[in-house]
């Protein structure tokens, strides 16, 4: 390997780590351009698999979107630190030898076009699987089933493909909420460092848990801390999961009562419920003057951090927003909402992710069929006309574009 080659897979690891998880804003790639992978739910006359578009960072416009894998339901993706392998999960209930599981998807990226090649599949021990990460070394994945209630962590081999299952867990037990709690739903599924250890969180949204457990780095294998789960409030339905480094702070969604949910973040990986006397522990995802009827059917989707450590998002549906709060070791507060009126409304916006210069807000609405743009300034973002078709989008990585 040359210098000239190292130093470009380097640049990309960097990219794909600021996209996940957080730092200072990075610098726009030499390209000027990002990578958009997007993830359906795919129907017959509508989406067909994972999208590509092309972002320029200079001035937000983003490309038209090209089918770069058919697959079934590809609802969430993670893209390997080095930026060489894209996975996928097909959340579906038909696969395995009892037809009650679904798959994660390897896929190599072409690093000249960004089109995906497929490695190899295996299934999850679980039916609809809903999220994926990769660990800090590109080793190990970890998959959440939603509707089987499990998680699953599975062996990468060096070329990145889908080695072995060498974990998994199966949740017991039910929530106060007899339509949505009414056994487990694992919802996320997402692997920290700490350190010199790496630990993997998984969020039971039938629960009101957030189980941990500590990586073995050799073998993939992953032991129950103690305690081995934080619980969170009763019908909050916890979903997904994000950290930041800069305030020493967890965040969750609660999908059932659009919450967003502060921890503390401790030694050994645990998380710990903020105090009943800080207010801010729990906040509210709405405006306090939202109709009645939009409160009742609103549920939250996706939580993130933008890169500028000051803020965190989380996307409201019903409501049809992003919220956007300023966070730092001593608060969590309400700054407002993203949304749009007209052509530059969305609607459900099941996911969203903030480019790694933080500059651009890009929102999936997965009822409206579109993907568009917002542009970050000082804590708030407004809607661009930047907008391109694709049916029920529900998941956004970037990677920078050599």
């Amino acid at each position: 390997m040359n210098l000239s080659r190292r130093s470009f897979l380097a640049a990309l690891a960097l990219a794909v780590v600021a996209s996940a998880a957080v730092a200072d804003p990075a610098e726009p790639p030499k390209s000027g351009t990002y990578w958009v992978y997007v993830g359906t739910y795919t129907s017959k006359g509508g989406s067909k698999g994972i999208y590509r578009c092309e972002l320029d960072v200079k001035s937000g416009r983003l490309s038209e979107p090209k089918l770069v894998a058919e697959l079934v339901n590809p609802t969430f993706l993670t893209i390997s630190p080095n930026g060489q392998n894209l996975y996928a999960v097909s959340e579906t209930n038909g696969d395995g030898e009892k037809k009650d599981e679904g798959s994660l998807y390897a896929y190599a990226i072409d690093q000249k076009t960004g089109d995906l090649t497929e490695l190899n599949r295996l299934t999850t021990g679980g039916g609809s699987p809903c999220h994926v990460s990769v660990n800090r070394t590109g080793a190990f994945a970890i998959v959440a089933n939603y509707v089987g209630g499990s998680s699953a962590a599975f062996s990468l081999k060096k070329d990145g493909s889908l080695d072995k299952r060498v974990d998994f867990r199966q949740h017991e037990g039910k929530g106060v909420n007899p339509k949505r709690q009414e056994k487990p739903h694992a919802h996320c599924s997402l692997f920290r460092a700490s350190g010199d250890d790496e630990y993997a969180y998984v969020t039971d949204l039938g629960l009101d848990r957030v189980f941990i457990y500590k990586l073995d780095a050799t073998k993939g294998v992953l032991t129950p801390t103690d305690p081995a789960f934080v619980k969170l409030p009763d019908g909050c339905g916890p979903r997904h999961i994000t950290f930041n480094p800069k305030s020493g702070k967890a965040y969750v969604n609660g999908e059932l009562d659009s919450t967003l949910i502060t921890l503390r973040a401790g030694k050994g990986g645990l998380l710990e419920v903020l105090g009943k006397e800080r207010k801010d522990a729990v906040v509210s995802t709405l405006p306090d003057d939202v109709k009645k009827e939009v409160r009742e059917k609103n549920t939250t989707a996706e939580v993130l951090v933008h890169p500028d450590g000051g803020h965190v998002l989380v996307s409201n549906r019903g409501h049809d927003s992003i919220a956007v709060f300023e966070v730092n070791a001593d608060k969590t507060a309400s700054r407002g909402h993203v949304s749009g009126t007209g052509e530059k409304a969305f609607r459900v916006p099941r996911n969203f992710n903030v480019d790694p210069t933080g500059k651009w807000v890009v929102i999936a609405g997965q009822d409206s069929g579109t993907v568009q743009v917002a542009e970050w300034d000082r804590g708030g973002a407004k809607m661009t006309e930047t907008k391109v078709k694709v049916s029920k989008p529900v998941c956004l990585k970037f990677l920078a574009k050599p």
